[in-house]
């Protein structure tokens, strides 16, 4: 009988495929990439595993890193693959699904503070006493690279988009997606990055011409939740055409639920964003085709959560 071994697989090329309903509602063809069907049902798959094997070829056996979820999910999820000792540490915010998922990989989970900066600032010091290797979740040019992946596979595949639709946490996403847009030659391509109001630091980072923190998160959308955006992030900017845009919560859950119906597949409130700014015709998404969706997906999420995001959306 042939012994079993586990899989050292990190992340999968995922699909693209058209969706009607998102381009009926915006009136052109709308296109999905598909990170939600990620082993750990983020994008943050690619760039936590590029990071992870890295740390582990350098020699690292043991990893700390800072998340709001769904960097931690990931990176326990590579650490298991990888034989690595991890320790992720979460704020508060955090629900319980993630804490689980992220246990649920053999991952030794600390909770603190009210928000990501915090577990990020105590993650820092933990992996400075304990001599581990610490996995930026979005700041980090080998994290950018596992993400800009998916613009190759969408080149190979000749899939050209005319615009693209990314949500913007930290920037992680953004960095990764328009380095592989200059990595195949497409510097042209319009970026829509899009925020939820109360965790807009891309935002008011673009407007004041220069890296702004929040005071605090107060969107639902947690696993958007960084006070500061990533310095790459603004300085693409100005190298490239992206344009800032930022939609409300409910916007963002009512396009999560929108897109549960049309095509049965759950997101967080962190992609709904870019999912919402299809949905109610982004003035800057006119005139462009195909537009590209990156689905970031979200592991944090069930129906129920989402029900109660509604609630607490509606009372806002």
């Amino acid at each position: 009988m042939l012994e079993r071994r586990p899989t050292k697989t990190l992340y999968v090329e995922t699909p693209v495929w058209e969706s009607q309903p998102l381009s009926a509602a915006l009136g052109t063809p709308v296109l999905l990439k598909m990170e939600a069907l990620q082993p750990t049902g983020s994008f943050k798959a690619r760039g936590m595993g590029v990071a992870c094997r890295s740390a582990a070829e350098r020699g690292a056996q043991r990893v700390v890193c800072s998340s709001g979820g769904n960097a931690g999910y990931s990176v326990a999820f590579a650490g298991r693959q990888l034989g690595l000792a991890v320790t992720i540490v979460v704020p508060e915010t955090t629900s319980p699904r993630a804490r689980d998922l992220i246990r649920g990989e053999g991952a030794q989970l600390i909770i603190h503070g009210a928000a990501w900066d915090d577990a990020h600032a105590y993650a820092l010091e933990l992996a400075s006493k304990e001599r581990a290797a610490y996995i930026h979740p979005f700041d980090d040019p080998q994290v950018w690279s596992g993400h800009a992946t998916m613009i190759r596979e969408m080149a190979e595949h000749g899939i050209k988009p005319g615009a693209v639709v990314v949500s913007v946490g930290g920037g992680g996403l953004l960095c990764g997606l328009v380095e592989g847009l200059h990595a195949v030659g497409w510097n042209e391509v319009p970026v829509l990055a899009v925020e939820t109001k109360g965790a807009d630091s891309f935002a008011a980072a673009v407007k004041a011409g220069h890296l702004v923190t929040l005071p605090k998160i107060t969107s639902l959308a947690t696993t958007l939740g960084a006070r500061t955006v990533a310095p790459q992030a603004l300085e693409w900017t100005r190298h490239h055409p992206i344009t800032s845009w930022v939609v409300s919560d409910r916007a963002a859950v009512d396009a999560c639920l929108r897109f549960a119906d049309d095509h049965r597949i759950l997101v967080e409130p962190a992609c709904g964003a870019a999912l919402a700014a299809v949905y109610a015709r982004a003035q800057p998404l006119q005139g462009h085709s195909p537009v590209v969706i990156i689905v970031c997906g979200g592991a944090g999420v069930t129906r129920d959560l989402l029900d109660q995001w509604k609630e607490q959306s509606e009372r806002r």
